[in-house]
């Protein structure tokens, strides 16, 4: 899936996405779907899994990627 967080400077989009620990009623969407999705494959028996995510910023026309080594390089 992919999620597009759009939207004006303030507005949200990170606590959106990522929210807070605690309370847990706070989680964002990134916490929430782990939960789901790692929940579903501990569940489901005789079956193997590969799972990716990524995580990228697109902001002035340049894409970085938050959860690389170095979060300030820009990607081409």
């Amino acid at each position: 899936g992919t999620i597009f967080a759009y939207g004006q400077t303030g507005s949200g989009k990170s606590f959106t996405m990522q929210g807070v620990a605690d309370p847990s009623s706070q989680k964002g969407i990134i916490a929430r779907a782990f939960e789901h999705i790692f929940e579903s494959v501990q569940c489901a028996e005789n079956a193997k899994f590969l799972l990716r995510a990524s995580y990228l910023e697109i902001y002035n026309e340049d894409i970085r990627d938050l959860l690389g080594a170095d979060t300030k390089q820009k990607l081409e």
